[in-house]
């Protein structure tokens, strides 16, 4: 479908159509074949984005500290808030603006009218000049995710740079083929018998639902806000950003870059608006509860998740929420590859990470692996050896593990220290005078302590459990993954029939199921425009990232009938 072309559609909406549309082909060739593909460089390397690119990334970011962070013509109460802070010691000292709701819904639905006019070509057109900024600014934005996430600075630069790009351009690629997926226009004739046919000239028009709330986290800002930000904006609707409190600066960033590329081509930026607050003083709420909020996407908790759903005025609810990834071992042959991989996945960036394994579940007789048979005792001491080998170096170990931003996570690891044996003590990195970079917690306990391995521990805490087999391991795994949710399952086995029982288990209740890791990738880890990031078939989010249900509901279609010229 392409709407009629209209005052709204600039010549720079024009030259953004077509200076991306190779790529959006590109985009459409990789969702249908599922292969690798990105277009946004992951290796922050000078001879991809220039040589002086890093440099200027991070003085852009210095720039803006200790300052007032202003978007252009953007609604204000005239008050300021500042949250973040820097869990590697960098004074961050940034504030920004403030608006009250009804300001934001305001400007919001005056820019409404002249968005939802433009064509899908001018829209997406300009999500791409969007995309394309951003990734310009990716070490900008790397900076600014390390510092209020406590990403390393590579994990940041690659999750919060070009993989959270590659998933919103995903995500307008699926918005395109669905709104283009009906014609513009038709030639509607009925014969009626030996009357001349009854004719009628159709039209169809895009029908944004409205204002969508996108509520940002912590850990993933851009990660995971970007496919709901462009997912509603190429389908016509104004967008109201809310970051979370501790990381507003990557989706400033962003912000400030899309509003810019909305105003250059003609079109008033309040299409997309900021809504800043402080922590324990949040508007989320308020925003959530308004009826002129027409869509949300969410990630956090699935107690404030719960909330949303009971509180909103819109049925129309994305979530990325918690929930208990299992690993289960049933043998392998590559032991020493198994036993480095998952020290890695528990490790990367302190478990911080919603895909990140929880529960490891192994038969209490042990295994036959490549090296012999390993009985419970040698799988968890070599798993408790790997994770050692792997942060024994500190400058390996501070790049693995970042740091943790939320003092919450500290306690969590030190409360659950008294909740089963402690196989691995979590401790401070070495020759680092910073609480805040943590290794992994271990723990061993019993499938019969579900009160404790069937709540999600957000942070560098795993359990080892011990199961009275291998069918019964994947099938506890299973029901945790039913009941909980999770967004990501691993399972190790030499057998067939395990890996056939896991299939049915894991991934038949909607976990991305991973076999035999024993390499560079990791069960953590999910590739745009090939694996699907949370399944909506457990209580671990409602939503994929991304999928045709996670674009098509967020506009309507309407149809005009004329009768048609002789």
């Amino acid at each position: 479908m392409s709407q009629s072309p209209n005052a709204t559609n600039s010549k720079k909406a024009e030259t953004y159509w077509q200076t991306h549309a190779q790529l959006l082909k590109q985009a459409q060739q990789a969702i249908e074949e599922r292969s690798y593909w990105s277009p946004y460089p992951e290796m922050p390397s000078g001879k991809i984005y220039g040589e002086t690119a890093k440099e200027e990334g991070e003085k852009a970011f210095t720039d803006r500290l200790g300052a007032c962070f202003t978007l252009a013509n953007h609604p204000s109460n005239g008050e300021m808030t500042s949250d973040e802070a820097s869990p590697f010691g960098a004074t961050l000292n940034l504030s920004y603006h403030t608006a009250t709701e009804t300001q934001l819904i305001a400007a919001a639905k005056q820019a409404q009218a002249q968005w939802q006019a433009a064509s899908i070509e001018a829209r997406t057109g300009i999500c791409l000049e969007i995309l394309h900024r951003i990734n310009k600014q990716s070490f900008q934005i790397a900076h600014a995710v390390m510092h209020t996430t406590g990403q390393s600075f590579a994990m940041a630069f690659q999750a919060g740079g070009p993989h959270a790009q590659d998933r919103a351009l995903e995500a307008v690629t699926y918005a395109y083929n669905e709104m283009t997926r009906t014609p513009a226009n038709a030639l509607w004739e009925k014969p009626m018998g030996k009357q001349p046919p009854a004719k009628l000239a159709k039209s169809y028009k895009i029908i944004p639902r409205g204002i969508a709330l996108t509520i940002g986290c912590a850990t993933f800002p851009t990660w995971n806000a970007y496919p709901g930000i462009f997912a509603s904006l190429v389908t016509a609707n104004a967008v109201i950003v809310k970051p979370h409190p501790t990381a507003i600066l990557p989706l400033a960033i962003s912000i400030a870059i899309a509003r810019n590329v909305l105003a250059e081509a003609g079109f008033d930026p309040n299409i997309i608006l900021m809504a800043c607050d402080k922590k324990g003083a949040e508007i989320t709420k308020t925003l959530v509860a308004m009826a002129d909020i027409n869509l949300i996407d969410y990630t956090g908790s699935n107690r404030f998740g719960q909330w949303v759903r009971e509180n909103a005025k819109t049925p129309h609810i994305y979530t990325e929420e918690a929930g208990i990834n299992p690993i289960v071992i049933t043998g392998t042959d590559n032991f020493k590859g198994m036993c480095g991989n998952i020290a890695m996945s528990l490790s990367l960036y302190a478990g911080q990470m919603c895909t990140a394994p929880q529960n490891i579940f192994i038969p209490r007789d042990g295994i036959d692996t490549d090296e012999g048979h390993k009985s419970f005792t040698d799988i968890a001491e070599s798993l408790k050896k790997a994770i050692d080998g792997l942060l024994g170096d500190t400058a390996r170990a501070t790049a693995i593990l970042g740091a943790i931003i939320n003092p919450d996570t500290l306690k969590r690891i030190a409360d659950c220290a008294n909740k089963g044996k402690v196989l691995r003590a979590s401790k401070p990195v070495a020759d680092i005078d910073n609480p805040q970079i943590v290794t992994p917690l271990m723990l061993l306990v019993e499938k019969s302590d579900d009160k404790i391995w069937m709540t999600e521990q957000f942070g560098p805490i795993s359990f080892i459990i011990a199961t009275d087999n291998a069918e019964q391991a994947i099938a506890l795994a299973g029901a945790s993954i039913r009941e909980k949710g999770a967004i990501t399952a691993s399972i190790y086995a030499n057998e067939e029939k395990w890996l056939t029982q896991a299939e049915t288990e894991l991934a038949g209740a909607g976990a991305l199921l991973s076999c035999n890791l024993a390499g560079p990738i990791l069960v953590n880890q999910t590739a745009a425009f090939s694996d699907y990031h949370v399944s909506g078939a457990n209580p671990a989010g409602n939503a994929s990232l991304a999928d045709t249900a996670f674009v098509a509901n967020r506009f309507r279609i309407a149809a005009i009938r004329k009768p048609a010229n002789p």
